[in-house]
């Protein structure tokens, strides 16, 4: 698949996810990665960062996500694709971008998991579709997780991607146009898959 190509298929998720619901949110799919993509840029991140952070929640998407997989249900109520993370690495991988961008997708549940176990605070700041999710996910990392997350080199990336995902849930944010992204999706292409 050629760079047009690829940047094209993720600009179609997105559009797609237009106004399909953020799991319990007071935003959409869109407005949410939108929100979470212009927050990394006003924090100056480099391109693959801010990418992440836009494209990071692609797995729970329809267009990425196949109707096999399994879903996230909590009392009746609908919280997403279990392993979202890991399908919308996988499709950006399968895609050729940037490795680091997949990479911060797959980590954002870890980071989240990570940060509840290591922040009292955080885990008291979680919206309650969050925390519906968190137990989902896995709940806390034991002290093993732990130390395996923190030695990760592209460790404070990744807890920069899930701020932002946790931020971006503000309906009545004003973010540039979806269209904006393609510049950088082109940047953060790589051809490898």
């Amino acid at each position: 698949m050629d760079r047009e190509a690829a940047v094209n298929e993720v600009m179609a998720a997105l559009r797609a996810a237009g106004e399909a619901d953020y799991v319990g949110e007071p935003v959409s799919q869109l407005e949410h990665a939108l929100q979470a993509g212009a927050l990394a840029l006003a924090a100056g991140a480099p391109v693959f960062e801010a990418v992440a952070a836009l494209v990071h929640d692609l797995g729970h998407l329809d267009r990425v996500a196949p109707e096999t997989c399994a879903r996230m249900v909590e009392a009746g109520a609908l919280l997403g694709v279990v392993g979202h993370e890991g399908i919308g690495a996988d499709w950006l991988d399968g895609l050729g971008f940037d490795p680091r961008v997949g990479e911060l997708v797959r980590a954002h549940v870890d980071a989240k998991r990570y940060l509840v176990a290591t922040r009292p605070a955080y885990a008291a700041r979680l919206s309650d579709a969050s925390r519906q999710t968190l137990a989902l996910q896995g709940g806390p990392m034991d002290t093993g997780e732990v130390a395996r997350f923190e030695a990760d080199p592209l460790l404070e990336a990744k807890l920069r991607v899930r701020s932002w995902d946790e931020r971006a849930k503000d309906p009545d944010a004003v973010v540039p146009a979806l269209e904006d992204w393609a510049p950088r999706l082109r940047d953060c292409w790589t051809g490898r898959s």
